[in-house]
């Protein structure tokens, strides 16, 4: 008795001519689709930053002054002469520029210092699972959330002197001064700025710092916890040689954010900026659009570029040297 056997049915075979379209199709298609993808973000990133950029650097070589806004062609060549009238100490330009350089140091070390430390202590504060973690993460994020400008006026009605509700605290409730101190103007001024500009901070270090410690094994802290080590023996020895990598590009982008930072002091002290907090951005923006003087103010934009890129580059250097050693 003989068994038949069905054979399935064969496909019909694909016209050589589609094939051999379809094959010139797709390879071309593939060769410029990454272009295609990259093409909006090249030419938003030639619009908004590289041409004006290199607009700013041709206007750092000119004497652009009110004289010849109407029409920029015609501006005299002006060399390297603005350039020099930006770093001659002996005269006011210089002299102040140097005085808003040494506030903008002073003023970027101690925010990202502190930004760093508060966002570190939250992190690791936070890390345990208990009951309302979120909600309490989520709070902590309501700085980093909120925009620049409302939370920089909310803190500016805060700190009036007559009505401010810091004043209110320190003086009314605690009995901590007689007298109702002025915080947007005189010394305090850099208190002040200081204080908001980590207030806007500090919420992305911790974040950054949060999402690094949740890539740590927790069996390196049950070990250490077996071996007796206690907490601050753990971070110390487990924690930060964990999150060498984050730290070296969090400290990094702390300090362009803080040393670049515009807004803060221009939204809290307005154009009359006190001497205590004339950041270099607000001095630069003070010495191109009050007295007129594009030329000047263009080259102290490109001395604090050059001054940024110089910092960046031996910051990389160092950590990169000290990381091939470890």
């Amino acid at each position: 008795m003989s068994v038949a056997t069905h054979e399935a049915p064969a496909e019909p075979a694909a016209k050589p001519g589609n094939t051999k379209r379809g094959l010139e199709r797709r390879p071309g298609l593939g060769r410029w689709l990454p272009y295609l993808l990259l093409a909006p973000a090249v030419l938003l990133e030639l619009l908004i930053h590289i041409i004006p950029m290199l607009v700013g650097i041709w206007m750092s070589f000119v004497k652009l002054t009110k004289f010849y806004i109407a029409n920029w062609s015609a501006a005299p060549w002006a060399g390297l002469g603005n350039y020099k009238v930006a770093v001659d100490f002996d005269n006011a330009i210089g002299e102040g520029l140097l005085k808003s350089f040494g506030v903008t140091v002073a003023f970027s070390l101690i925010t990202v210092a502190l930004s760093w430390v508060l966002g570190m202590a939250a992190a690791v504060a936070l890390q345990p699972p208990f009951r309302g973690r979120s909600f309490v993460r989520t709070l902590f994020l309501v700085p980093y959330a909120l925009p620049a400008y409302a939370g920089i006026l909310t803190w500016n009605f805060m700190l009036q002197r007559d009505t401010g509700i810091v004043n209110h605290i320190l003086v009314d409730n605690l009995g901590l001064s007689t007298d109702r101190p002025f915080w947007l103007i005189g010394s305090n001024a850099l208190i002040s700025l200081i204080t908001v500009a980590t207030w806007k901070l500090w919420t992305f270090a911790f974040l950054t710092l949060m999402a690094g410690l949740q890539s740590i094994p927790r069996d390196l802290y049950e070990a250490a916890s077996v071996d007796g080590a206690g907490n601050l023996r753990q971070w110390r020895n487990i924690t930060l040689p964990s999150l060498r990598p984050v730290n070296l590009v969090l400290v990094l982008v702390l300090f362009l954010w803080t040393f670049s930072d515009f807004n803060t002091p221009y939204v809290l002290f307005g154009t009359a900026q006190p001497p205590a907090g004339d950041l270099i951005t607000f001095h630069i923006y003070n010495a191109s659009f009050l007295t007129w003087n594009f030329g000047t103010g263009a080259a102290m934009s490109v001395l604090l570029l050059i001054f940024l890129m110089i910092v960046t580059g031996i910051y990389l250097l160092v950590t990169g040297r000290r990381s091939r050693r470890a």
